[in-house]
């Protein structure tokens, strides 16, 4: 059965969509089958991966007119496309019934094709992000080491707690990702202890480390992996991504475990 993840942070430029594509081709790596789901109308994660325009998209698949249909990138990892058409879905959607579950739906079919289900959410708290959280079995937040970015973390946790009491029982705060850290900077080093006060051990060991590699992948339409696999930004996503296998395994045993009791 798939794990749902959706990583999400209305703060843009945080590397939400840097880490979705990275830690998906991270995970097949490690032997993993996995499909990223854009969900952003601005379609970062589809460009980023040169995907060119595609007959079906999330667009159509939310509104009823298909299910999904993933574009191959590589072998192990596959992408259902966005567009700009997206951007008017919530307003299209107001009167649907069940408006807060299409993603589940569409998710129910490819849940045993896949090892992963990674959602790179839109900047903001509407009913996209909605879907993506009722969907999901955990949320991780990518998060800048810079102040402004810790701004807006308390309100993350809110919505994510009112989505399990209201929508999804089973949705956790899976972890939160420090992106863009240079050891170097006090600042830097003052947010992740931060972060470390709020959040405990929700907080990945993994830091990812600020690297021009990262930002050069996308315009060569690559992941990291592909783009420059000694880099210390292909480096830290493995890393990321045998801690997300390490917790999403001891997460299932502790279900198993409830479960059997």
């Amino acid at each position: 059965m798939g794990h749902v993840i959706s990583l999400l942070n209305h703060k843009g430029g945080v590397g939400k969509t840097t880490s979705a594509i990275n830690i998906g081709a991270g995970l097949v790596e490690m032997g993993k089958k996995v499909i990223l789901i854009d969900l952003d109308p601005q379609a970062n994660l589809t460009l980023s991966l040169g995907i060119p325009r595609q007959k079906v998209s999330i667009y159509e698949a939310i509104r009823g007119e298909s299910q999904l249909v993933p574009y191959n990138v590589k072998p192990g990892l596959d992408v259902v496309t966005s567009s700009l058409d997206l951007s008017g879905a919530e307003m299209e959607l107001i009167n649907e019934a069940g408006r807060e579950y299409i993603l589940q739906e569409l998710f129910d079919p490819i849940k045993e094709i896949y090892d992963y289900i990674i959602i790179d959410c839109p900047p903001s708290l509407g009913l996209l992000t909605l879907n993506a959280l009722t969907s999901s079995d955990a949320v991780y937040i990518p998060l800048q080491t810079e102040f402004l970015a810790l701004q807006g973390l308390a309100k993350i946790k809110q919505v994510i707690d009112k989505v399990r009491f209201r929508l999804n029982k089973q949705l956790q705060l899976g972890g939160v990702i420090a992106t863009m850290y240079d050891h170097r900077k006090v600042l830097n080093r003052d947010v992740v202890e931060t972060i470390h006060k709020y959040f405990g051990d929700k907080v990945f060991r993994t830091l990812i480390r600020d690297n021009v590699a990262l930002a050069e992948a996308p315009a060569q339409r690559k992941d990291i992996f592909a783009y420059s696999r000694r880099s210390k930004g292909a480096q830290d996503y493995l890393s990321l991504s045998k801690e997300i296998i390490e917790r999403t395994q001891k997460t299932g045993n502790t279900v198993k475990m409830a479960i059997a009791q």
